[in-house]
């Protein structure tokens, strides 16, 4: 199980760019509401199922933030018909690889499986779709797993709680949107089994879900397993949407933390960022790509390799838990700048907008438009290669706009997207008085005990 954090991994054009689904789409729904896509390709005898629900960390509560988060790690304590483990266990005996996200917008899950094996797959994600055992033991044991994950993956590494604490805080006012994904330890322990259940039965439901399937498979055989193994399911009541309404700001503001796990110092920049599937929202996410997708990106060869003031940047639109197909609005443009402590924070900050303001003067170049583009044809037919790719990318459209077929189209926008198109977003949107700034400094070694003096 895993929590989708970007915060400390390189930047990859693979995950800025929606993996397409092109193989032949079927899109139907059950009486019980879930809705079922099937993208059949029998080039290769592998199938992935994957279900995700519309549910994440914006629907949490005051009081009950980690729930989404918690609730991933629950899917695999067992169910009606399997004792904890077992979920798994059935899936690598069979030669087979499963695992679950937590996003702020929804929680996926997924198997991919020798073909023969999609009864078995279907079966696993039905039974705990309707039947998850939700006992105290359980609950005890998981709000300790999550703990201990947060521990070491979170307040154990530098810079990451300034990015899911801090940050969020900084950038939305709205509660929904502000706070930690993760959760607090607080919350953590106040949750009840009557609290988890009340979680499963009002977002785990066959109509706030959708299903799909990629890969090798007869399409009338696989509509009759998903009927057999799905359509028993009982619906819930429509859960509630969140309001992420955010109120707008009229300058960005600055903020300084002290990050006792950093060696170094680092910055988070970031500016709000437009809707979803706007002309604004693709030359962003192309105007990201020339800044930081790969070794030829403005900020590797001006700010890394140039000035060698930076040694690590990471941006993205919707960063750090989120990507341009998961991105859902509000968001921002965000970036983790590491540098040198030779060099002053507000040093970073004015070569970094000065990158950007170049770009609104001069524009970028056919050449280096054409370098980006060519690495997002590689990737798309990289990614086409995988049926979980596949089937992640038409989930996540269904679930967010209800049309997957709009991966496609994200796509051929990107391609399209013309230097003019990234000057006036850059002069739109990424302008010094509209950013936010987070500087991390190391926090100053602890005294030791006078008892050691």
């Amino acid at each position: 199980m895993k929590i989708f954090f970007a915060a400390l991994a390189v930047f990859c054009l693979a995950a800025a760019h929606p993996a397409a689904a092109q193989a032949p789409m079927e899109k139907y729904k059950l009486a019980n509401g879930l809705r079922v896509i099937l993208l059949r390709d029998n080039a290769v005898p592998v199938i992935t199922t994957y279900v995700i629900y519309d549910v994440g960390s914006r629907s949490e509560q005051k009081g009950r933030t980690g729930f989404a988060h918690l609730f991933e790690h629950m899917m695999f304590e067992g169910s009606g018909s399997l004792k904890k483990g077992e979920h798994a266990k059935y899936v690598q005996e069979n030669g087979g690889s499963l695992n679950g996200a937590t996003h702020p917008d929804y929680t996926e899950y997924y198997e991919t499986l020798p073909s023969n094996k999609l009864a078995l797959s279907l079966w696993l994600e039905s039974d705990r779709m309707k039947s998850l055992a939700i006992t105290d033991e359980s609950l005890t044991n998981q709000k300790e797993a999550v703990k201990q994950e947060r521990r070491l993956r979170f307040d154990s590494q530098p810079y990451t709680t300034a990015l899911i604490e801090k940050w969020g805080s900084m950038m939305y006012g709205n509660f929904q949107n502000s706070h930690s994904m993760i959760g607090s330890f607080e919350d953590l322990n106040a949750a009840t089994t009557e609290d988890v259940s009340k979680f499963f039965r009002t977002y785990y439901a066959p109509n706030n879900a959708v299903l799909v399937i990629a890969g090798d498979f007869e399409t009338a055989e696989a509509r009759k397993l998903v009927e057999q193994y799905f359509g028993r399911v009982p619906s819930q009541p429509q859960p509630p949407r969140p309001d992420m309404t955010e109120e707008p700001r009229a300058a960005g503001k600055t903020e300084n933390y002290l990050d006792a796990k950093a060696r170094v110092p680092a910055l988070v920049i970031g500016w709000p960022a437009p809707a979803r599937h706007t002309a604004d929202w693709y030359a962003l996410n192309m105007l990201d790509a020339v800044l930081s997708g790969g070794n030829s990106s403005r900020f590797q060869l001006d700010l890394v390799k140039g000035k060698q003031s930076v040694l690590q940047a990471n941006t993205g639109v919707g960063f750090p838990f989120q990507d341009l197909p998961s991105y859902k609005g509000p968001g921002m443009y965000t970036g983790l700048f590491i540098y040198k402590p030779t060099f002053q924070g507000q040093q970073i900050v004015d070569q970094i907008q000065a990158e950007i303001d170049r770009i609104v003067t001069e524009g970028v170049d056919a050449k280096e438009l054409d370098r980006v583009k060519a690495v997002l044809r590689f990737n798309k037919a990289n990614t086409l290669q995988r049926t979980f790719a596949r089937a992640q990318a038409a989930g996540i459209y269904e679930i967010l706009d209800g049309k997957p077929e709009l991966a496609e189209q994200d796509y051929n926008a990107l391609i399209a997207v013309t230097s003019a198109q990234m000057q006036e977003a850059a002069k739109k949107y990424l302008t010094a008085a509209r950013r936010d700034v987070l500087f991390i400094q190391p926090a100053p070694p602890a005294a030791a005990p006078k008892g050691n003096q």
